[in-house]
């Protein structure tokens, strides 16, 4: 009778031990997708799109210019202390990023 409450024990006990729990692992995976911009020179941004930040934003400077494989401009314009990024097409429509 001993034996069989022993045995009794140790297989129970050693299913028990199976039973734990693994913590769970999550994986999570960023991707960051940016349009890649080169800085140009002023002057070799279109008349179209000057014409437009002189309309639109009259009062500011161009600071910097940057341009995409898609002809897309990113302009950081300023007035006084405060500064600005605009994205425009070639053609000087304004998008709305």
């Amino acid at each position: 009778m001993k034996k069989l409450v022993l045995s009794a024990a140790i297989v129970l006990g050693s299913l028990s031990v199976n039973a734990t729990v693994l913590p769970a692992i999550s994986i999570t995976q960023s991707v960051l997708i940016q349009d890649e911009y080169t800085e140009v020179a002023a002057d070799a941004v279109p008349a179209a799109v000057k014409s437009t930040i002189e309309k639109s934003f009259p009062n500011t400077k161009l600071e910097k210019a940057y341009k995409n494989a898609k002809n897309e401009y990113k302009l950081e314009i300023s007035s006084g202390d405060k500064k600005y990024t605009i994205f425009t097409d070639a053609s000087g429509n304004i998008i709305k990023k």
